[in-house]
């Protein structure tokens, strides 16, 4: 099959069109209400979301936002066009948000009439949150077509040779004389609906930290950004940090590995906020490592193996029954 037969139909999560509390609001009613993001019953998840959480946190949300916000607009969308435009000089390419601008419907019908699809959520460890929901609209949305196409799906990409290197390298430099510790932190999901998703995240820092030749005691993994009460993915970024301080820790570098993109968790939670409570224990040094943003190369040689059936999958196996 040609290349310009296949359509390359690039997924990431979502951003809100404005650091406003209105648009914030609009954005996290979209997202939560998904049956895949909270799992109550329908009455009770649009009680608990409409009724509690966007009332309450609409607005500190958005000032978040305004600290990141960029002239272009939110640094997730700005990042992920950079990417989708880098593998467009390769691939036929359309980028949809799965909350929010541009919409998947949009992205779908930008690629037109083709003879295939392939799915490429930027989420590098699977997680029914947020890859399976992605999959499942995207293929709703394909499946509307008048003429349906044949679907590929790559369903996660956390093990994969060119991401692992691609992370290493991008980590490498930081690795200075003064390195003493690599904390690579997580989006938190909660424990009941987790799955594999914490496994697929210690994967991955193993590969890039055996790529870095470091040490057992010189990385570890965190999760970030728990909501609500229930038991979230252990063990927590904020919590973890007291204890590396206490175990000898003074010059900390962080990396967000589930991230492909710069977001709102990385670049106001991790570099602000994170930062802020390191240097409040007292720590020395603290250094982030940007995500890859418009680093395509490593999803070219991904995108050409999935083309050349080195790694297919059955749609079936992707999306969760």
């Amino acid at each position: 099959m040609h290349l310009n037969n296949i359509g390359i139909l690039l997924l990431n999560l979502g951003t809100p069109d404005a650091p406003d509390s209105r648009s914030v609001g609009k954005y996290l009613r979209q997202f939560l209400l998904d049956p895949k993001v909270i799992t109550l019953p329908a009455i009770l998840r649009w009680a608990l979301v409409c009724g509690v959480i966007v009332p309450f946190r609409a607005k500190k949300s958005a000032r978040a936002y305004q600290e990141i916000w960029q002239e272009e607009g939110s640094p997730l969308l700005i990042n992920s066009r950079k990417f989708a435009d880098n593998l467009a000089k390769d691939f036929h390419i359309a980028l949809g948000m799965r909350y929010g601008n541009p919409s998947v419907a949009c992205a779908v019908e930008e690629l037109g009439d083709v003879d295939k699809i392939i799915i490429f959520p930027m989420f590098p460890q699977y997680s029914t949150a947020a890859t399976g929901s992605a999959i499942g609209e995207a293929i709703r949305v394909i499946l509307s077509k008048q003429n349906v196409p044949e679907i590929e799906v790559i369903k996660d990409f956390y093990q994969e040779p060119s991401y692992i290197d691609a992370l290493a390298e991008s980590i490498s430099p930081y690795i200075t004389n003064n390195f003493e510790y690599l904390l690579t932190s997580y989006h938190g999901l909660p424990q009941k609906v987790a799955g594999l998703y914490p496994q697929h995240c210690h994967k991955t820092s193993e590969l890039v930290a055996k790529r870095l030749g470091l040490r057992s005691d010189q990385w570890g993994v965190s999760f970030q950004s728990r909501l609500g009460r229930l038991p979230w993915v252990r063990p927590y970024t904020d919590e973890v940090l007291p204890e590396l301080y206490a175990n000898g820790v003074r010059n900390l570098l962080m990396a967000s590995p589930s991230f492909v993109a710069d977001c709102l968790e990385s670049l106001e939670e991790i570099n602000m906020g994170i930062r802020e409570q390191w240097f409040e224990l007292g720590g020395k040094s603290f250094e982030f490592v940007p995500c890859l943003n418009a680093n395509a190369d490593w999803a070219k040689e991904l995108l050409y193996e999935k083309i050349n059936g080195k790694i297919s999958e059955k749609v079936i196996e992707a999306v969760d029954s």
